[in-house]
């Protein structure tokens, strides 16, 4: 019966399931930090994202009122809204944090005995005093009010646009380009050449090599950090743009040549042997027929290199040291933008989306070649 056309074994469904609960356990932060990009700081502190897009009902953060003073008969008087730029149903509203839903809009509340407030539906305000208020601090105002979606483009606009802002993403984003696009091209071509030499020209010592390159897969970055620094730091290039790219490609070369050699040495021996016939020589058989073959395996070393170096946090700090911040990368400027806007999530939600934007971009886009090059060499 386990065998009946149409049915699938347990193993099958929970393979899929477990499968579909991965990829919503990683789209849905996903698409939060995406929604949160786009949202107001006081949304963000009043809702989550999964209920943006319905009418929020919340109690707001503390608002000190602030407006100019006038004096109308015996009175001061100070107008103004709580809330300019927004549209929001005051429903209750409190001068403590201990009662702050002491009063219906459209109350007034007394303060102390020349004070008063009067807060109004759409949160128009009036604040009065027997005595001028200038150099005096005014009172809080706590709100719990109803206010529509709202989304807006403003946190992007500070990001990437704004000029005036030393802590926008525009010229990381460039400066991670910079240092992402050399070193995944750099560590493609010399791996190319390698694992060719590997895979298809008999030498002395070729084994050894091989198994060489194999245990370097093992060895962690960290080991290698220190020395490497000292190194590029007595030839000169340990706080530029050379140095970092000369790093990822130490780290990267190992994984390159592995991969793009198994994958060649599965490539038909007939074709190659056919070419030496012919009188064609390595370089011509290298590069008009095993660098077309390859492309699977150079893409999806590509994808690695290019997400491994563009998520770096750790090399860049290492080789990358500039106290000016003209070469500061994206996750090095995420990290300064925690220390400096830590309650500005909005902003932060906006710098994080930005860094992630182009690799999503460029898995999806050569996402099919990567399957076809990890798999490769391993069936014969």
């Amino acid at each position: 019966m386990d065998n009946i056309a149409g049915t699938k074994p347990a193993l099958v469904w929970i393979t899929h399931l477990t499968a579909l609960f991965l990829v919503f356990l990683w789209l849905f932060p996903t698409v939060g930090l995406l929604v949160s990009s786009f949202r107001t700081a006081d949304q963000i502190a009043s809702s989550g994202w999964w209920s943006s897009l319905s009418t929020q009902e919340a109690q707001n953060p503390a608002i000190r009122l602030s407006g100019e003073e006038f004096q109308d008969g015996d009175l001061f008087v100070i107008e103004g809204a709580l809330f300019p730029d927004r549209e929001v149903e005051v429903l209750k509203w409190g001068t403590s944090s201990r009662a702050p839903d002491a009063f219906n809009a459209g109350e007034t509340a007394e303060i102390s005995r020349d004070r008063t407030v009067t807060l109004q539906v759409d949160g128009a305000f009036r604040f009065t005093a027997l005595e001028s208020q200038e150099g005096k601090r005014l009172p809080r105002v706590f709100t719990t009010a109803i206010s529509p979606p709202e989304f807006t483009t403003e946190n992007y606009e500070f990001m990437l646009l704004d000029e005036s802002n030393s802590e926008g993403m525009a010229k990381a984003f460039f400066n991670t380009l910079t240092v992402t696009i050399p070193a995944t091209i750099i560590p493609i071509l010399v791996a190319a050449f390698a694992a060719y030499a590997l895979a298809w020209m008999d030498f002395p010592g070729r084994a050894l090599l091989v198994a060489f390159v194999v245990g370097l897969l093992v060895v962690p970055l960290q080991l290698a950090l220190i020395p490497l620094l000292t190194l590029h730091n007595n030839i000169g290039i340990g706080k530029g743009y050379i140095g970092v790219w000369l790093a990822h490609t130490g780290f990267g070369l190992p994984l390159a040549i592995y991969l793009l050699r198994n994958y060649m040495a599965g490539l038909p021996r007939d074709i190659i042997e056919n070419a030496r016939v012919d009188g064609a020589t390595e370089f011509q058989i290298f590069t008009k027929i095993i660098l077309p073959l390859s492309f699977p395996a150079l893409a999806s070393f590509a994808i690695f290199q290019f997400l491994w170096t563009w998520n770096d946090l750790l090399v860049a700090k290492v080789f990358l040291i500039d106290s000016t911040g003209q070469t500061t990368v994206m996750t090095n400027q995420i990290v300064e933008l925690l220390g400096t806007r830590g309650g500005n999530w909005e902003i932060l939600a906006t710098a994080a989306f930005v860094s992630i934007a182009v690799p999503l971009g460029v898995f999806f886009a050569m996402q099919k070649y990567l399957v076809r090059g990890l798999l490769a060499g391993s069936v014969k």
